[in-house]
C-alpha cells in the first residue's frame, strides 16, 4: 500500500537565506584523527563541481557541502530556516544574475547550521555569495497515517512520494543504498531533536568500513542506521532503526565523517530496508 500522510494539515511557508561563503578554520589548521595537520576546503560556498550523486570521498575536502550552502545572517532566523526547510523542498534564487532559477533542498548540516540546495552547474556559475534564496518550506509535522510506529522528519511530501515507500501492517518498507551500525555514528549526538542538523558516519575503522561498504557512500544516498532511534534526538537503542540521507562529505577529524540528516525512525524497528544502489537524491528527485 502506498504511503498516506496528513498532507492537508501541512503548512507551506517561505523561508529565506543567502548563499554562504566557504569558511576556513580560525586557526587555519585542523588536525586529523591520526595527528596530521591539514588545511582543506570545508563547509559553505557555491561548489559547482560537488553535487548529490558524487562520492562522499571524491573531493580533497573536509565536510564539503554539495552545491550551494544557505544561511541567514540573523542567527534566530537561521534557526527557522534550518527547522522549517525539508529535504526535497523547492528553492528559488530571488536576487542576482541567476534570479528565478530553481533548485531543491538536499540537506541540513549541524554545527555550522547550513541548508544545502542543489542547482545545476550552469546556474551555480551565475550565482554569487550573498545571493538570496527562498525555500518553500513544507514537511514539518508530517505523520504516516498507517504506520504510527514510524516517525518522519525533514522530508517534503513529494520526496516521500518519490521514495516508493510501501506500508503494510503498520510497517514501512524503504529502499536504501547502504546500511550502517549505530556504533560508528559520531559527531551530532546529544541534541534533543533531529528537526535540524545531522550526525556523522565514522569510517576510520578499516574492517567496519569494508564490511558495510561505507567508503562507497555518495552524497545524497539514503542510509539505514541499525540500532539507532531518532525519535527525540539521536540515541543508541537495540532493535531500533533510522533512515537518513548523506548530506556532506567525508572528514579527516576524529569523530566525524559523512553526515546524515534523519528522514524516518522507528524505536521498535518497524522499518524494513531493501538495498538499492539507486536510492540517492540525484535519482529520486531527478537532479542529474
Amino acid at each position: 500500500m502506498a504511503v498516506r500522510i496528513n498532507r492537508e494539515e501541512l503548512v507551506v511557508t517561505a523561508v529565506t537565506g543567502e548563499a554562504a561563503p566557504m569558511l576556513a578554520n580560525s586557526g587555519l589548521y585542523d588536525v586529523s584523527f591520526d595527528g596530521q595537520p591539514f588545511i582543506l576546503p570545508s563547509v559553505g560556498g557555491i561548489n559547482p563541481n560537488v553535487r548529490v550523486g558524487d562520492s562522499a570521498f571524491a573531493h580533497l575536502a573536509d565536510h564539503i557541502e554539495p552545491a550551494v550552502s544557505v544561511r541567514h545572517p540573523d542567527d534566530r532566523l537561521n534557526t527557522s530556516l534550518n527547522v522549517f526547510s525539508c529535504i526535497g523542498n523547492e528553492a528559488v534564487v530571488i536576487t542576482g544574475e541567476a534570479k528565478g532559477e530553481r533548485g531543491r533542498v538536499t540537506g541540513k548540516h549541524g554545527g555550522v547550521e547550513h541548508v544545502m540546495v542543489d542547482f545545476t552547474e550552469e546556474v551555480m556559475r551565475r550565482m554569487t555569495i550573498g545571493d538570496k534564496i527562498q525555500i518553500w518550506a513544507c514537511g514539518l509535522g508530517m505523520r504516516l497515517l498507517d504506520a504510527p510506529g514510524v516517525k518522519v522528519f525533514n522530508a517534503d511530501p513529494a520526496l516521500l512520494d518519490r521514495m516508493g515507500l510501501d506500508v503494510a501492517g503498520g510497517r514501512v518498507k524503504v529502499r536504501v543504498a547502504k546500511v550502517a551500525p549505530a556504533t560508528v555514528m559520531g559527531s551530532g549526538l546529544g541534541r534533543s531533536t533531529v528537526v535540524r542538523g545531522d550526525y556523522d558516519i565514522q569510517t576510520f575503522d578499516d574492517a567496519t568500513a569494508e564490511k558495510y561498504g561505507l567508503r562507497e557512500l555518495r552524497l545524497g544516498d539514503l542510509v539505514a542506521i541499525i540500532d539507532a532511534d531518532h525519535s527525540f534526538g539521536r540515541i543508541y537503542r537495540g532493535g531500533a532503526i533510522s533512515v537518513g540521507v548523506v548530506v556532506h562529505g567525508r572528514s579527516f577529524v576524529a569523530g566525524h565523517g559523512p553526515g546524515v540528516t534523519t528522514l524516518l525512525t522507528s524505536p521498535k524497528g518497524e522499518l524494513d530496508v531493501e538495498i538499492d544502489p539507486s536510492a540517492n537524491l540525484a535519482t529520486i528527485l531527478k537532479l542529474r
